[in-house]
């Protein structure tokens, strides 16, 4: 339990540290790959939380989130490429 307990909060700790480069990051695509690297630092989180409690909601919870992650990053590349999302 004390093993998880450590590694949630250094992913924790892992995800502050880019929160910071979100806030201050010099380009656009540095921001994008911030909050990429925060969901997955939460999805990680919440997966430790399943095993931790035995609850295989939180998996399902997980995997949606991922999806939803992987459409913004699509849809942000779009954006950036096209100037709009659908055509």
């Amino acid at each position: 339990m004390s093993t998880f307990f450590f590694t949630a909060l250094a992913l924790s700790f892992a995800a502050l540290m880019c929160f910071y480069r979100l806030i201050v990051g010099p380009t656009l695509p540095d921001k994008i790959a911030a909050v990429q690297v925060i969901g997955t630092k939460t999805l990680t989180i919440l997966v430790l939380i399943a095993v931790i409690y035995g609850q295989m909601m939180f998996i399902d919870i997980a995997l949606t989130y991922a999806v939803l992650l992987f459409l913004m990053v699509l849809a942000t590349a779009r954006y950036l490429e096209t100037g709009r999302v659908v055509e």
